[in-house]
């Protein structure tokens, strides 16, 4: 069985101050890291946002401090600890 999935995407304009300093790839990452690691977005669609294969986007996902797991570091400490 093959199963098409249609995902449609909306268009945002967002304005932000040049001081910021920040190129599109990294505005981009942060948005769809922070959106992944809420569970908001699968990995697919987030790599999709950020214009990135799934592996580039998981590689990234760690200079973003975002585990690839979507395991909150704190809990993984707690749980090593108590074991």
């Amino acid at each position: 069985m093959i199963v098409f999935l249609n995902i449609v995407m909306k268009t945002i304009s967002i304005r932000i101050p040049e001081t910021l300093e920040i190129d599109n790839l990294q505005f981009l990452m942060f948005i769809a890291s922070s959106f992944y690691e809420q569970g908001k977005l699968s990995l697919g669609q987030a790599a999709e946002i950020a214009g990135l294969s799934k592996r580039t986007f998981a590689e990234l996902l760690g200079s973003y401090n975002v585990s690839i797991f979507n395991y909150p570091a704190s809990e993984l400490s707690h749980d090593v600890a108590h074991t």
